[in-house]
């Protein structure tokens, strides 16, 4: 008996996604990436200037005052080399597939 994983494409049976529409859709606008052989980490995060308000020269004392805005982690996934070619190709067909509808924005 064979104790060697088997590859879900290799198995021939078909998959399907799970907990699709309880997941939470969580907006991240920003992004690190790190690497070392054949491994990447994703950090996706999501920042939101602080609220300042007040005149213009009151809002870049409070501003000037800050030392940093955090950015809250949304995920952090780990790929191989090969996802992350994988991911690549399938953002650039969904994006080549929205600008063919919608146009650049």
């Amino acid at each position: 008996m064979s104790t060697t994983p088997q590859a879900v494409e290799d198995l021939g049976l078909p998959s399907a996604w799970t907990e699709f529409d309880e997941t939470p859709i969580l907006f991240a606008n920003r992004f690190l990436a790190q690497h070392q052989p054949n491994e990447f980490i994703v950090t996706l995060g999501q920042v939101t200037g602080p609220p300042i308000t007040g005149t213009p020269e009151e809002i870049r004392e409070h501003a000037g005052a800050r030392r940093s805005v955090p950015i809250g982690t949304v995920a952090r996934v780990g790929l191989t080399r090969h996802r992350v070619v994988e991911l690549i190709a399938v953002l650039q067909a969904e994006l080549e597939d929205h600008d063919r509808r919608f146009g650049e924005r």
